[in-house]
């Protein structure tokens, strides 16, 4: 057999601390669960369980320093039988918290009623109420405790007794004579399916489920500032577990109606600000219909399409911070069409005096006058 150290892994001074933490390491990386196809990973794994044995020990320790695996022949085979006697899922519970960490042979936790599902709604929120926030109900169906039986699942005037065959642990525990010892595996108690208990006579209502599936009702708030795709998780607000269980989450996912003219642009509002040529030009006021109520927007003369008025603070609120985005307001030159025939030649009339070139095509009344007298 290797030396105990190099099979751990560890220097000959380690600590008991540097010992154990290596033979967490290893234990995971020779476990025979997590090398299936490997036939010698079975005698690997117990000789590094002999050698933890021997060397987290200190009196078998200073044996094995002073005369070798000689000094600690009988005391080591028997500690490290005793490990495996004990079965792998103890030798896991002791050293990771409960069970293999590769799966198949865990140890169950105590008895009881099992968590209720997790539940998912999908709420439609106007856009207001996402930027402002709201409380809106949420109907849905649900497994909830039942009444008759107070979600105990027994019939009227009984109790549930404790299950005789895992004396209400919820598990059974099966040891078996294998190569490398005394195996131990543990399973759900079949008698009550791991509750650790059993009703003799079920409600009539439930059936002893100990829950009936009715419409509940929800007040949800909805924080400010959200947006389509959110997700909301209410924690105890899913289904009720089985007789007694805890419920489960309720998870609810928002989708935001679009607005008729606003955008949003992360926390930024956004609209189109619709003025004439002759406002562009000469300037104007235009009132802003914005989600907190009118604001008068001046618009300067010469004001170019494209242009962007921002109002600090008018955006939406901030999910995770202070203060609000802005609103920003970007102005569209609206061209008419249809003119009349005095409007065509105002325009021709202005465009001239800049000397500009401008289509003839469909002269007004004065245009044609003009023609006639030249």
């Amino acid at each position: 057999m290797a030396d105990y150290y190099d099979l751990l892994g560890v220097a000959r001074t380690a600590s008991a601390d540097e010992i154990k933490k290596a033979y967490r390491r290893r234990a995971r990386e020779l476990h025979p669960d997590a090398n299936p196809d490997d036939p010698e990973a079975t005698e690997r794994f117990k000789e590094l369980s002999t050698a933890y044995a021997v060397l987290s020990d200190d009196d078998q320790r200073a044996r094995y320093d002073r005369f070798g695996e000689a000094g600690v022949s009988g005391a080591g085979g028997a500690g490290a039988e005793d490990m495996f006697g004990a079965g792998l899922g103890d030798i896991f519970d002791a050293f990771f918290g409960g069970g293999s960490p590769f799966g198949g042979g865990s140890r169950r936790g105590p008895a009881g009623p099992p968590r209720g599902q997790d539940m998912e709604v999908v709420v439609d929120l106007d856009f207001e109420q996402a930027v402002f926030g709201a409380e809106v109900p949420v109907t849905l169906k649900l497994p909830q405790p039942c009444g008759d039986c107070a979600g105990t699942g027994a019939g009227a005037g009984t109790q549930p007794v404790t299950c005789s065959d895992c004396n209400g642990s919820g598990q059974v525990r099966r040891v078996r004579q294998s190569m490398l010892g005394q195996m131990v595996t543990t399973a759900a108690c079949a008698r009550c399916g791991g509750l650790g208990e059993v009703i003799a006579t079920p409600c009539g209502t439930c059936r002893g489920e100990g829950r009936v599936t009715s419409d509940r009702t929800y007040q949800i708030e909805v924080p400010a500032g959200v947006d389509s795709g959110a997700t909301l998780r209410l924690t105890g607000r899913g289904a009720t577990g089985p007789r007694g269980g805890a419920a489960g989450d309720l998870y609810v996912h928002l989708r935001v109606s679009p607005h008729a003219r606003y955008e949003r642009d992360g926390q930024d509002l956004v609209t189109r600000v619709p003025v004439s040529i002759s406002q562009a030009a000469l300037g104007t006021t235009v009132t802003l219909p914005t989600l907190d109520g009118d604001e008068e927007l001046s618009v300067p003369a010469g004001t170019q399409p494209g242009h962007e008025f921002v109002l600090r603070q008018r955006g939406v609120p901030r999910l995770q911070g202070r203060g609000r985005g802005d609103l920003r307001a970007i102005v569209d030159v609206v061209v008419p069409t249809n003119l009349s025939d005095e409007e065509a030649d105002l325009l021709r009339r202005f465009a001239e005096q800049r000397g500009e070139d401008v289509g003839s095509s469909g002269g007004g009344l004065f245009s044609r006058i003009k023609s006639a007298f030249s």
